[in-house]
């Protein structure tokens, strides 16, 4: 179940880097956000949610709920999978979630309540939230390094040779 929700994850953040403005709502009521917060009020409902740097609040019914660097806060009925990456996932007390509930980095907190029919999975702290910034930037940064070091290395003098 749990790498059924990365493959969610890594889904959701490639559509959203990769696809034009125009497919980001492919369905029926499907909202992709950039910095911009999604509100789903009590008795609306909304296809799949993605908030990339922002929060999701939702009240109403839902598709899959994917925040990346933002929280989520779910008091009402999510028809798939809640997954917060660098933020805290709350289950209120009218929360049901047909699918998993995920949290790396900030934490989940459950009203008694709340339903889950998933598997719940929550990861926080700061070794969890560095360790999903710097692992993948660190073969960015080893070549820019080595770039670096051989830039410099062509521009010292040569050392004159025995004569």
């Amino acid at each position: 179940m749990l790498h059924h929700t990365y493959r969610l994850l890594l889904s959701a953040m490639l559509i959203a880097m990769v696809a034009p403005p125009s497919l980001h709502a492919g369905g029926k009521g499907d909202q992709v956000h950039f910095g911009n917060r999604i509100v789903i009020e009590e008795n609306e409902q909304a296809g799949d949610l993605v908030c990339i740097g922002c929060s999701i609040s939702m009240s109403g019914s839902c598709g899959d709920v994917v925040a990346i660097g933002g929280s989520i806060s779910v008091n009402g009925a999510v028809k798939g999978d809640t997954v917060a990456v660098g933020g805290h996932v709350q289950l209120g007390q009218d929360a049901s979630v047909s699918g998993d509930v995920v949290a790396i980095g900030g934490g989940l907190s459950r009203h008694p309540n709340a339903a889950v029919r998933g598997d719940i999975t929550s990861q926080s702290g700061a070794p969890i939230l560095l360790a999903l910034v710097i692992v993948p930037l660190l073969p960015v940064v080893l070549i820019v390094a080595l770039i670096v070091w051989l830039v410099n290395r062509s521009r010292r003098p040569a050392l004159p040779g025995p004569a």
